[in-house]
């Protein structure tokens, strides 16, 4: 028996120890081609680039996985403690592999065999660090044996510490957030040190299953599996009974945060510094990397911009009546769900779509769009709003698509039950509130802010609704300037040898454009005979500048152009002279700043810094601008202060900007703006109006801010007459400047050292005497002066000959058949 039981127990040994060696062989093999975990010290996971305002206000995110990375430093310990409570509690004892938790797993799922119960897992922190970092979610034992290879190794590199935050960064947790950071912001919309006990425990339940515990499609197994979390927490000595207990009765208190844009009246911005993003970084580096962007939008100069802006369309479109509902619905059955499924105006929260559930002669009662909760289904409550005809007298001029405009005189003939509306609350000057029918404009337009000294764009709005159109018409809408141009041409004349008390003869003039024959003309017709180039500023003279740009040359006039950076090659040809040439509002308002700061070249930014995600700054604005060698000082010792060294282009004698800033007030206080500018700072600008009025502007500054705005149909047509530069664009700037520098104290034009003001006849342009009426302060140059005789340039041209000249085919596009001017 003896010898039996040694012949077993021998042959048993040799079992075992080629069990043990196959273990050891196939453990060697598969150890060979495992994935470096030494990756895990680079570990960089994509993260959520943030957009801020200059105020460090949270603009906009973007992700394809929405994570914040956070150092294990700066998660609470209670944080960490749910999360070690819900997924391994021996996680500070263990060597990387739980052999108790995992016994245990062996035992409970031998017991539910069979019943159809989910197999119970025994997985560490370390085990899901090494699964998620360097292996596959496979179910296999391979991959099991990998994994705890791998959780050992990295037990032995890293501290548990390290372990804990690679994991609790990189998680999934539903919702499209990854890591708790992220996480912390989807669900409850608050960082993680503000999360309360029912809230993080609720956070600890998610990674082991987000779709089976989703707040709102999964409550009640949501609430359980977060109850059971407190419970371990509680087990563990984490949390106090009472504590557990006051959580566990709360709800999940799930407040999803949106998506997005966060400022109020940033879309455009953002939109645009987006995009910018991605041309110098490209969309890895927008999506994934990180950045911190520190923009230089201006919340409060934003949205007066944008309100400006929208008033201004409003008031243009409702002069011209009411166009029709959006959309029709039945209302015979619950209209609620038919009228939430329209698409509502995210960035118009004033506004609501409502439909119509009756009409009468003097009033209509309309149905608001219900809202939606937190998981997306409509809202039961149905609110029924009275709108009184007296609060619609625009509509009651309808306008049809391809109908004549006509007058109706009720209610009823303007809506009717069914159609579905624009309304808005306001209150009156009474302080009572009611209801107002709105639609869309039509008409479009763009306005930029900038400072002239840095080119930091303050507030920019490229239309009237994000939600409506993203087209940005400030940056990407190429319209031609008009007579907002005309600044440029004579900026070129006066500082080439001009005067603004230079005479040009205001007369008519023939050119030949194609073989046809161009005769620009005044707006309005009419010519003034020789007039003084501040004169012809001020009035827009398109015929004393035609014959002015004659007179210098095209080619130097183009020069000027590109230099202030309004086009980049300009045909030079003398239509462009009148603006027919294509900008946009930002190049514009870009080139008046030169005017404005004394004729520094300005490079227009929308960002001021860009950090990447361990904080280091990879872009700054001013470094392009302004140098300061001395400002990197460790310390200061008696050493002089450091100075700005401004390496910016001098593009325009400081002389010559401020003669034509001078010219341009003229233009606010006498000239195609007078009486539309009422502003109680010193301003200077120019009206624009193409032929037919298809496109108008204004643009203008004061010491410290420029201003562009553009008005006019994406797809160009007539406005109307009279729907001019001075009579649409002027009341929105002024409208936005009135409310950018409420708070600012007046400042005056700064006047360059050496100039000379002489008093001139306005009309002569030469010296004027004692008792002389219409008399002007000019502003000269050193060495300069009004002239002694009375000259006039183009005032021979009719006996020469010179009047006919050939305009380019492409500039004749712009000019028309010979009957318009540019205004």
């Amino acid at each position: 028996m003896m010898r039996l039981i040694g012949y077993f127990f021998g042959i048993g040994t040799v079992l075992f120890l080629l069990v043990a060696a196959g273990v050891v062989w196939y453990i060697s093999d598969i150890s060979e081609d495992l994935p470096d975990y030494e990756v895990l010290e680079s570990y960089a996971p994509p993260v959520t680039t943030r957009v801020h305002s200059s105020d460090g206000e949270l603009m906009a995110e973007y992700a394809r996985q929405r994570r914040l990375f956070l150092p294990i430093q700066a998660i609470p310990d209670r944080v960490k403690a749910a999360f070690i409570s819900a997924e391994d509690k021996n996680f500070y004892s263990h060597t990387g592999v739980d052999f108790t938790g995992l016994a245990r797993a062996v035992v409970v799922n031998i017991q539910n065999y069979g019943t159809g119960r989910r197999p119970v897992g025994a997985s560490t922190i370390t085990q899901q660090v090494a699964k998620n970092f360097l292996l596959t979610s496979e179910q296999r034992i391979e991959r099991k044996i990998k994994e705890a290879i791998l959780s050992f190794r990295i037990e032995q590199a890293y501290s548990k510490d390290r372990i804990l935050e690679l994991y609790l960064n990189e998680i999934f947790f539903g919702l499209g957030s990854y890591g708790i950071a992220g996480a912390a912001l989807t669900y409850f919309d608050k960082s993680v040190n503000e999360l309360d006990l029912h809230e993080i425990a609720y956070m600890a339940a998610l990674p082991k299953g987000p779709s089976n515990y989703h707040p709102f499609r999964n409550t009640e197994a949501a609430i359980e599996r977060r109850n059971w979390v407190i419970d371990r927490m509680v087990d563990n000595g984490y949390v106090s009974y009472e504590e557990a207990s006051k959580a566990k009765e709360r709800p999940l208190d799930v407040n999803p945060r949106q998506r997005g844009n966060y400022l109020f009246a940033s879309e455009y911005f953002a939109e645009e510094v987006r995009r910018r993003l991605i041309s110098r970084y490209g969309d890895d580096a927008l999506y994934e990397s990180g950045l911190s962007v520190r923009t230089t939008l201006d919340p409060k100069t934003q949205i007066a911009a944008r309100n400006a802006l929208q008033n201004g369309l409003l008031t243009f479109d409702q002069k011209r009546g009411f166009r029709g509902p959006v959309a029709t619905i039945d209302i015979n059955e619950d209209w609620g769900p038919t009228l939430s499924e329209i698409d509502d105006l995210d960035d118009m929260p004033s506004w609501k779509l409502a439909v119509v559930l009756s009409a009468s002669d003097n009033g209509a009662e309309l149905g608001v769009r219900p809202g939606k909760d937190v998981a997306g289904k409509v809202r039961e409550a149905r609110d029924v709003v009275s709108i009184s005809g007296e609060t619609m007298s625009w509509a009651y001029t309808v306008a049809p698509k391809d109908e004549k405009r006509r007058k109706v005189k009720s209610v009823a003939e303007i809506v009717k039950p069914g159609d579905v509306v624009y309304v808005e609350q306001r209150t009156n000057d009474e302080g009572a509130e009611n209801w107002r029918l709105r639609q869309l404009p039509e008409i479009q337009g763009g306005l930029v802010a900038m400072d002239p000294h840095t080119g930091r764009v303050l507030a920019m709005v490229g239309g009237f609704s994000f939600s409506q159109s993203q087209f940005n018409r400030a940056t990407q809408a190429e319209r031609q300037p008009g007579s907002s141009f005309k600044p440029f041409v004579y900026a070129a004349a006066l500082d080439n040898g001009y005067t603004p008390a230079s005479v040009v003869n205001d007369a008519p003039i023939e050119l030949v454009s194609g073989g046809q024959l161009w005769k620009p003309k005044n707006y309005g017709g009419g010519s003034a005979g020789p007039s003084t180039l501040r004169l012809g500023i001020e009035k827009s003279r398109n015929l004393m500048t035609v014959r002015l740009a004659k007179d210098m040359g095209m080619n130097l006039v183009a020069e000027y152009a590109e230099r202030f950076g309004v086009y980049d090659d300009m045909l030079p040809v003398l239509a462009m002279s009148l603006g027919s040439g294509e900008t946009t509002v930002m190049r514009m308002v870009s080139a008046y700043s030169v005017l404005a700061n004394g004729g520094k070249q300005v490079t227009p930014s929308l960002i001021d810094r860009i950090q990447n995600r361990y904080g280091k700054t990879i872009f700054r604005h001013e470094e392009s601008q302004r140098r300061c060698d001395a400002c990197a000082a460790s310390a200061w010792l008696s050493q002089e202060e450091p100075e700005i060294t401004d390496t910016r282009e001098q593009v325009l004698d400081p002389m010559t900007a401020y003669q034509i800033t001078s010219m341009m007030e003229g233009v606010v206080r006498r000239g195609t703006a007078a009486g539309k500018i009422k502003l109680d700072q010193p301003t200077a600008g120019k009206t624009g109006t193409t032929n037919d009025e298809r496109d108008a502007w204004f643009v203008g500054y004061t010491p410290d801010l420029v201003a562009g705005v553009y008005i006019g149909y994406d797809t160009p047509r007539p406005m109307g007459r009279g729907n001019t530069g001075g009579g649409i664009a002027a009341p929105i700037f002024n409208d936005f400047m009135a409310t950018a520098l409420k708070e600012s104290r007046p400042v005056e034009f700064r006047i360059p050292q050496g100039m000379k003001f002489i008093p001139i006849n306005r009309k002569t342009g030469m010296e004027a005497f004692a008792g002389d009426g219409d008399v002007i302060q000019e502003a000269f140059k050193p060495g300069t002066g009004p002239a002694d005789i009375f000259s006039v340039i183009g005032m021979d041209e009719f006996a020469t000959g010179d009047a006919i000249l050939e305009v380019s085919p492409q500039a004749n596009r712009a000019v028309g058949s010979g009957t318009g001017g540019l205004f």
